[in-house]
């Protein structure tokens, strides 16, 4: 169980760690057009598609990559919680 939590806890923080690649790399003109780019493209456009969708730009801002990685957190602390909740039984 312990090995379970270990894996999707990292996974998660790996894919936070991911969208914020991605997001950084709008800032650099061409940076999403390289390999590194279209590879971060394809993990992450699936997961901020619902959020943009939600939550229109603020002018020239996007702030729907900042409400998925909140959404990330949380659900690492349900994880967690869950974890803890699981070991008292």
């Amino acid at each position: 169980m312990d090995a379970v939590f270990q894996i999707l806890s990292t996974a998660i923080q790996l894919y936070s760690y991911a969208l914020i690649g991605y997001i950084l790399m709008s800032w650099f003109p061409g940076a999403r057009e390289s390999s590194i780019g279209q590879f971060l493209a394809r993990i992450c456009e699936p997961f901020l598609e619902p959020f943009r969708k939600i939550i229109p730009p603020l002018g020239m801002i996007d702030i729907s990559p900042l409400v998925a990685i909140l959404v990330l957190n949380f659900a690492s602390m349900g994880l967690r919680e869950l974890y803890f909740m699981l070991l008292t039984i």
